[in-house]
């Protein structure tokens, strides 16, 4: 598993503040995504390899996965990788980490 291009926390939070336009997947289920989100596209992680042909990305370009603790986004990396994907990040620490950075 490559985690050297992972995504920290304080990185995503410092992109979204200067409106950079991210491509990001959030693997959670429906109701988490709709009680929090940062924003992207929502299909959980037990739903994505039937649903490849919803992605509008190329495959080079820049894909962060986003979950609650970074464990469920590191899945659905693993299934776009060996879907030609060729850019993705994981959110190390998921959204927990980005809250807990507003909570600094």
């Amino acid at each position: 598993m490559n985690h050297s291009n992972d995504i920290k926390a304080r990185e995503i939070k410092e992109r979204l503040t200067n409106n950079e336009l991210l491509n990001l997947l959030d693997v959670r289920e429906k109701i988490e995504y709709h009680t929090h989100n940062i924003g992207g596209l929502n299909i959980p992680v037990g739903k994505l390899k039937e649903s490849l042909e919803q992605l509008q990305w190329q495959y080079n370009d820049e894909i962060i996965v986003i979950c609650s603790a970074g464990l469920r986004s590191e899945t659905a990396k693993s299934i776009l990788e060996q879907n030609g994907y060729q850019n993705v990040r994981n959110l190390t620490g998921g959204l927990l980490a980005i809250e807990k950075l507003q909570s600094i």
